[in-house]
């Protein structure tokens, strides 16, 4: 038994000095704990609702008043056009707007029924569609306290979403999907490239060579960045013959975002290649650091709005959240490079300095 009890105490030294056991055995949880507690809600909040009110009566203003006193809406009043409507939602002032008709309280009054139109953005399906359902359960609480059931008034929304007319889920889905598969195929693939020749002790033959570390660098990227090309046309291909989604935007402006994601992905797969040194380590962290704030901050499964501000700060250096947004806008809603141009120069001067980093990590001398 103390021989036993010797070699159990120095399984605990060799757990106690080894960091990254400790890392992933108790940090790993506490990160999880404080992500799924905090960032994951099924409820949408700050929704950010325009509201056009071209009646200016009772009710309506009633119905405004029940709006604001909601901690789900973020209300901004002001009457304008269907044209500037839709340049607000382009410009993503909007998720969704509430507009009442002149007639609004008179058709409420004298023939019983009268209509409110509910816009939303119906890029994102699920958001859209729980924005429509706040919005309605609100105008038929305010109807049933000032009407009553037996009365006959109703208020009757008319829904409209915008970029997505049918409602179709998998306009949010398959750019969620493309930004994760790409994050973590590029990183992981990349990632192990250089660690692999450290492994196999091949690495001093690519020392002694006569290329520099740069194009040792770009030698190890460029396969993987042919072969993730092919990978992307290929998922693109079919998300628009198989589930139906209408590239609306740039074709063109899309291969072209998506090629600069990948080479941020490649980059950030070399960083981890370099400071690693095994295959094993080098996947661990490409997966780890990769898969979960690409789920969690990208907004595609959770809305990032409702998170607290401290993780929506960090959501600003995860890449598949600024690709996430340029997908969304050029193929779903068809709008060109002036509307993310923002996203992009974020994801070059990602690129720059992650490509930066991984050249001065890669070391020259065994």
């Amino acid at each position: 038994m103390k021989q036993l009890l010797v070699f159990i105490r120095k399984e605990f030294y060799h757990v106690f000095r080894d960091r990254r056991t400790l890392l992933i055995m108790f940090g790993l949880p506490v990160v999880q704990i404080i992500l799924f507690g905090f960032a994951l809600s099924s409820e949408v909040k700050n929704i950010r609702l325009g509201i056009s009110d071209n009646a200016e009566d009772v009710n309506s203003r009633q119905i405004i008043s029940k709006i604001r006193s909601s901690d789900y809406f973020i209300v901004s009043e002001k009457k304008i056009g269907y044209g500037e409507l839709e340049a607000e939602f382009r410009k993503g002032n909007m998720t969704a707007a509430l507009i009442f008709p002149n007639s609004f309280g008179n058709d409420l009054l004298h023939s019983g029924t009268a209509p409110v139109q509910i816009i939303t953005d119906g890029s994102d399906p699920n958001i859209a569609k729980t924005v429509v359902n706040y919005l309605t359960n609100i105008i038929q609480a305010y109807q049933a306290e000032n009407f009553g059931r037996a009365a006959g008034y109703q208020v009757v929304p008319e829904i409209r979403m915008l970029y997505n007319e049918e409602g179709n889920g998998s306009l949010n889905f398959i750019p969620g999907v493309m930004a994760l598969i790409l994050m973590i195929v590029c990183t992981a693939l990349t990632s192990v490239s250089i660690v692999k020749e450290k492994e196999l002790g091949t690495m001093e033959v690519l020392l002694v060579s006569p290329f520099k570390p740069i194009w040792v660098l770009i030698a190890k990227a460029i396969p993987y960045l042919v072969l993730s090309i092919l990978n992307f046309t290929v998922i693109l291909l079919m998300a628009v013959f198989v589930l139906g989604v209408e590239v609306r935007g740039n074709v063109p402006l899309l291969f072209f975002e998506s090629i600069l994601f990948i080479i941020t992905c490649l980059s950030l797969g070399l960083l981890i290649s370099n400071a690693t040194n095994s295959q094993q380590t080098a996947l661990l962290l490409s997966l780890m650091v990769m898969m979960l704030p690409t789920i969690i901050f990208t907004g595609f499964m959770m809305p990032l709005e409702n998170m607290p501000v401290p993780f929506q700060v960090i959501s600003n250096i995860v890449p598949a959240k600024w690709y996430y947004n340029i997908i969304k806008s050029v193929m779903l809603k068809g709008l060109g490079f002036e509307y993310v141009w923002k996203e992009t120069l974020v994801l070059g001067g990602m690129t720059v300095f992650l490509l930066t980093i991984a050249l001065k990590k890669f070391k020259t001398t065994l």
